[in-house]
């Protein structure tokens, strides 16, 4: 039953699934979505005007910053901050803080300090894809297999999961669903802790002559569980 909608998300899963060191596959479905925009928004998106628009109402944050610049593409980088530049001196050029003026300086100020533009496109269509990965448990069950066949979910996609499951399951099937996604999730956390108690007293000289089993990356495993694998450089997994 697949569609145009759901391939991204198959293939994800079976990456995967065939290759652990994939990691979370919903963190790997946010990093190809991250690499598309960043991708478009200094390759052919950057001077249409209707992006540009965009790109000067909401910015960058930082992190997307960062990742444009290592991309090498300054020319593309500063063509964009040159009219965001340049509409955005005309808000903010009286700094007076306790006038009308100032104060909306620190209005506009502090709406850009929360958008970017990279960030709303990522959330937006990463959104449909969670909510894609729910749609398949019900309605195909060969997926079943690809879910319970994971390494690991991050919590903060472990939560999503859940979230979205509650919502669009009902009662009779989430607690399935439920079951799945968190035997996955307690598998893999079980394993990390044993593997983070074994890092620890690898640095006790009674245990110096001991292997270190699985245990040498068990600090980055531990991070990546618990606060998500986002962000990562191009062309790696992990």
């Amino acid at each position: 039953m697949e569609q145009i909608y759901t391939i991204p998300v198959n293939e994800a899963f079976e990456a995967s699934m065939a290759d652990k060191s994939c990691g979370c596959p919903l963190c790997s479905l946010y990093n190809k979505l991250e690499e598309n925009e960043l991708d478009l928004i200094l390759g052919a998106s950057m001077m249409e005007p209707d992006v540009r628009i965009q790109t000067n109402k909401e910015g960058f944050c930082k992190t997307h910053y960062d990742m444009m610049f290592v991309r090498k593409n300054r020319l593309g980088m500063a063509l964009t901050m040159e009219s965001h530049l340049a509409e955005l001196r005309e808000q903010i050029k009286d700094g007076g803080l306790f006038s009308q003026a100032g104060a909306n300086a620190e209005k506009r100020i502090t709406e850009l300090e929360r958008s970017c533009y990279v960030c709303r496109r990522i959330e937006f269509n990463f959104n449909h894809m969670a909510d894609t990965v729910v749609y398949l448990w019900d309605m195909d069950d060969e997926f079943k297999t690809k879910l319970v066949a994971q390494p690991y979910f991050c919590l903060p996609h472990y939560r999503l999961l859940l979230t979205l499951g509650r919502e669009r399951l009902g009662k009779k099937k989430f607690p399935e669903f439920q079951k799945a996604v968190s035997a996955v999730v307690n598998a893999y956390a079980e394993k990390l802790e044993g593997d983070i108690s074994w890092f620890c007293k690898k640095f006790d000289y009674r245990y110096d002559e001991e292997p270190w089993y699985d245990s040498k990356d068990a600090v980055e495993r531990a991070i990546k569980f618990l606060r998500s694998d986002l962000h990562r450089a191009p062309d790696t997994k992990k």
